[in-house]
């Protein structure tokens, strides 16, 4: 009786024994069914069941995570749900607790894509760091793409006419199971025996699974350690693969990855004639710089030049001289006129003007006499007239009584 009593659970403990078990062992699921019974409710949350014609199971899509969706699920949709199975203790149920929800045929290799590219952004696979340059004037491009597709085409006209590069075709499928391995193959082919300066791999437009060749980790791995640059062109601008991501350079569609491996060859002659005017003004700048130079050392090694330093001199000289003489002319000139009018003064006070108005001198034995007292009677004196001299005899002195 013990021993069954120990045997027995209460409701309670089975339901948390099955919700231990069914959430600590069952992983992440992808399920498949049509939407049924679907509540928007104003919480934001959703709820509504995924059914098949044989079964149904009640989901919950909380608002936190529903906010992610890029389409409006509604009743009757197929759908692909990413979800978790979870056991309500109460109740003795268990529901889909959604995660990620996309529209039915689409949704698994889109939730692949996405899971290995969230491995690979974890990894630093896409990381700017990684990528290498593409050369700007490449002289030898591989190709990685069906010989027989419309890709290898865009890209040869297109480069034909851009620039003169040579072109390899490594041919292979580009859908289906065994193309991404078909692909690495091509990329190895070019890595290890016949290198090129750039690598193009891609293909045109198509459905996605087409194009999931391109989302292989094998491949991504394989353009990630090309030592070759890769440009990834697949599809069209709106497709996006991994080869995207994990290249060195994504191109929207074949014809564009030709214009980015190649410069325009009209642009760089319209460069070169660009440089070549700059570079000429500049040279014409130049020479014209060093001509002024030149001319200014020329200018001053003639102005220095001891003959024309001489030359200067002597028209220093020159003008010094001329200057003096006409400095010396009319000192001259002016001392002339002071000794006219100094000749003139002398004139009027010379004695022989008194003579010429009646006066005469006397003089006593070559002596001149200004006063009678140096006279005697009957003493010999010489007059001395305006016209000529004679002699005459002093016969009476009479002194002036008012002259002292």
């Amino acid at each position: 009786m013990n021993n069954e009593a120990e045997n027995i659970f209460s409701v309670t403990e089975v339901n948390r024994h099955l919700k231990n078990v069914i959430e600590g062992n069952i992983p992440n699921l992808l399920v498949e069914g049509e939407i049924a019974n679907f509540t928007h409710h104003r919480s934001g949350h959703i709820y509504f069941s995924l059914k098949d014609e044989n079964s149904s199971i009640r989901c919950v899509f909380f608002k936190f995570a529903n906010k992610l969706l890029n389409f409006s699920p509604k009743e009757g949709d197929k759908v692909v749900c990413t979800a978790k199975i979870t056991v309500y203790e109460k109740g003795g149920n268990y529901q889909l607790n959604v995660s990620k929800m996309l529209p039915a045929g689409i949704g698994e290799l889109q939730f692949r894509f996405e899971e290995l590219k969230k491995k690979l952004v974890s990894e630093g696979l896409f990381d700017e760091i990684y990528k290498k340059q593409i050369p700007k004037f490449p002289e030898k491009i591989g190709v990685i793409t069906s010989a027989t597709g419309a890709a290898i085409q865009d890209i040869k006209n297109v480069i034909s006419r851009r620039f003169p590069a040579k072109i390899f075709l490594y041919s292979t499928v580009v859908q289906g199971e065994k193309a991404a391995q078909k692909i690495v193959a091509g990329i190895e082919y070019f890595n290890q025996k016949f290198p090129v300066d750039t690598l193009i791999i891609g293909r045109g437009g198509g459905s996605q699974e087409d194009l999931f060749c391109f989302n292989d980790e094998d491949l991504a791995r394989s353009i990630f350690a090309s030592k070759i640059p890769i440009i990834s062109a697949v599809g069209h601008e709106i497709d996006f693969t991994i080869s995207d991501f994990v290249a060195d350079l994504r191109a929207p569609t074949p014809s564009a990855a030709a214009e980015l491996a190649v410069p325009d060859k009209n642009e760089i002659l319209q460069n070169i004639d660009t440089q070549m005017n700059v570079m000429n003004s500049a040279i014409k700048h130049f020479f014209f710089s060093k001509k002024i130079e030149i001319q200014e050392l020329e200018n001053c090694l003639i102005a220095f030049h001891p003959k024309n330093v001489l030359l200067n001199f002597q028209q220093r000289l020159q003008m010094a001289t001329v200057r003096l003489a006409n400095v010396s002319q009319k000192r001259i000139e002016f001392l002339k006129k002071q000794v006219e009018i100094l000749s003139n003064e002398l004139r009027e006070l010379s004695p022989h003007a008194a003579l010429k108005r009646g006066y005469s001198l006397l003089r006593q034995e070559k002596k001149m006499i200004n006063s009678v007292a140096q006279i005697s009677e009957n003493e010999k004196l010489e007059v001395i007239l305006s016209d000529g001299k004679c002699e005459t005899i002093v016969k009476k002195v009479t002194q002036n009584e008012n002259s002292l």
